[in-house]
């Protein structure tokens, strides 16, 4: 995996795809099942980071990925 910063406040991130699949996978697990002590702020902006993830999957699936670097 591979961050950089775009601009300030922007990241961009290069990762495997099994790479990036565990994080959602955490990302979706935290937000199913949260402790209580988690403020709700938090689980509503992660809920739409997934929300907004899920649109960008949608628009990828059955476009063939790039060939390698």
């Amino acid at each position: 995996m591979h961050l950089e910063w775009a601009w300030p406040g922007v990241l961009r991130a290069t990762a495997h795809a099994f790479e990036f699949a565990a994080l959602v996978a955490a990302a979706r697990y935290v937000a199913e099942f949260a402790p209580p002590d988690i403020p709700e702020e938090s689980l509503e902006q992660l809920k739409h980071v997934l929300s907004d993830y899920d649109t960008q999957a949608r628009r990828l699936h059955g476009t063939p990925a790039p060939d390698g670097p």
